[in-house]
């Protein structure tokens, strides 16, 4: 099995879409995903061997141009294999998600997701900085039209900000890979270009100056920081959330968010890690002042779906400082995180659109009451908030947990993982976890609890049920089942990627030792200094 059936089967069935009827786009999009999920799947199954080793699967080589160096080059390790799995599971639950959803220009918009899903995989699959680009932007399109036609009232807006924001980034990204590659090529005398990630980042790690890693840090930082994203460079997404359709925002959250994050491990941890020593700490707070300042403006909003595009801010805080804690524990806990949060939180973006196509509003002053009105979805609303929050016993605990563990054991004092944050970061960050449980149970308690209350002039839909229908609940139950399973089961994940993890952070004990003094190294100092 390879990894091309992930990514042309899906341009194919764009293309049936395109040529064929607006009547059967919906099912032709829902049946090729199908496939693709199927087969990932499959793959899965057969990428058992080397489950928890550090070594790539399902790897191809298919020359491209030449002269440059340039191929198409796809291999997975075993967190780009979990994500894979993510990515091919959420596209046709939003592809079923859109059949009441969507009513115009209809074969456009099963044709746009198909060319996303293509786009996404690409961006896991990559062995090769170009191909990984080209993917990595080509994201940008499909997402930016399914936001400009089928988005709200200020979608234009939200169109081009996000796509000024991420492609502006994304630039500078570019060249600080180019530069690797361009110095790769001078030092080594190459007739020719490589891009190979693996050959790059193995030579800009041990080669390369602290500079010159410093600079590369912050271009690649540039692109993947603003994708995650992190305070400052966040405000895009709120918006973009808020306008999309509502697989727009299921695959924002569930997907393309983790595109930066997954850059950061693809990228920034084994190519630069003597920057990453040296700037952990303000990338610590950036990431801590997200979780705390988006927590609090999540505390004050009235419209469901920006609270919930604002916490997704919030929570992938705790995945930073879990990617720069430089232990396995926090790396561990931030994959995971990746994965829980698609889950649970797209989950949450699917019930707001539900709620919103039979109300026609997401004020919470505006709805309330719906567990006598909607019980079902009241039971997975409460169901879903619970795994965003961090019950022991789902998803989101596991991971939150991890990544706190992490950032608080990584210290210099750590024998075998040492790192440059420490116990002061985890406590401070710990807040937003108390935060996000406030203003989510707030939430809750508004709408879901109390008196009934519904929108002026609202008129029940033609065709779907006051509840959920069959249709939905189907859409729902496998994302519960997983946050169960992987709340109850953690170790099934985190034991499959512990060996790509160990090899992303295997250089870092030994440049942290050799920069951070050890607390005997500062006594000498101190008793130097006393004298």
């Amino acid at each position: 099995m390879s990894l091309w059936y992930l990514m042309l089967l899906p341009l194919v069935g764009a293309a049936a879409i395109f040529v064929g009827k607006s009547s059967v786009s919906k099912w032709i999009a829902l049946g090729v995903s199908t496939v693709v999920f199927v087969i990932s799947i499959v793959m899965a199954i057969q990428f058992a061997p080397i489950w928890g080793t550090s070594l790539d699967g399902f790897t191809s080589h298919v020359p491209w141009l030449n002269k440059l160096g340039v191929t198409l080059d796809l291999g997975v390790d075993s967190v780009a294999m979990m994500l894979v799995l993510l990515t091919t599971l959420l596209t046709p639950l939003c592809v079923l998600g859109s059949f009441s959803a969507i009513t115009f220009r209809v074969k456009e918009y099963y044709a746009w997701l198909l060319i996303l899903e293509t786009a996404m995989v690409g961006v896991f699959a990559a062995q090769d900085i170009i191909l990984f680009y080209v993917s990595f932007e080509l994201t940008l399109v499909p997402m930016f039209f399914l936001i400009a036609i089928y988005g709200g009232k200020n979608r234009a807006h939200a169109s081009i900000k996000f796509f000024i924001y991420t492609f502006t980034g994304s630039l500078f990204t570019l060249a600080g890979l180019l530069y690797v590659a361009w110095t790769y090529k001078e030092t080594h005398l190459y007739d020719t270009w490589s891009f190979a990630i693996h050959d790059l980042a193995k030579f800009a790690s041990t080669d390369l100056s602290a500079t010159e890693q410093g600079w590369i840090l912050l271009a690649l930082l540039s692109g993947f920081a603003v994708k995650i994203p992190v305070f400052p460079v966040h405000t895009w997404l709120p918006l973009a959330h808020t306008e999309a359709p509502t697989a727009g925002s299921v695959i924002l959250a569930g997907v393309l968010l983790k595109l930066g994050t997954f850059g950061v491990y693809r990228f920034v941890l084994p190519m630069v890690p003597e920057a990453v020593v040296a700037y952990a700490p303000m990338i610590a707070v950036l990431a801590i002042i997200g979780i705390l300042y988006a927590a609090l403006i999540c505390w004050v909003q009235d419209d469901i779906k920006k609270l919930v595009a604002y916490s997704s801010v919030s929570h992938l805080g705790f995945c930073v400082l879990g990617l720069i804690a430089l232990n396995p524990i926090g790396l561990e806990g931030a994959v995971l995180y990746m994965i829980n949060h698609g889950l649970s939180t797209g989950a949450l973006f699917f019930l707001i659109g539900m709620m919103y196509e039979r109300y026609h509003s997401r004020d919470m002053n505006a709805i309330g009451g719906l567990a006598k009105t909607m019980p079902v979805w009241s039971f997975l609303m409460v169901f879903f908030v619970l795994a965003s929050v961090g019950l022991p016993g789902l998803n989101g605990f596991v991971s939150e947990f991890m990544c706190l563990l992490g950032t608080f054991s990584a210290s210099a004092s750590n024998a075998t993982w040492p790192g440059v944050l420490g116990p002061e970061y985890a406590a401070i960050s710990a807040i937003g976890m108390v935060l996000a449980a406030m203003y989510l149970l707030i939430m809750v308690g508004k709408i879901v609890f109390g008196k009934v209350r519904i929108p002026e002039n609202y008129e029940p839909h033609p065709t779907l049920p006051t509840d959920l229908s069959k249709r939905e609940i189907g859409i729902l139950v496998p994302l519960a089942a997983l946050c169960l399973w992987i709340g109850v089961q953690p170790t099934v994940l985190t034991d499959a990627m512990q060996g790509s993890v160990e090899e992303v952070l295997s250089p870092y004990p030994a440049i942290v030792q050799q920069d951070v003094p050890t607390e005997t190294q500062r006594i000498e100092v101190k008793d130097a200094t006393d004298g």
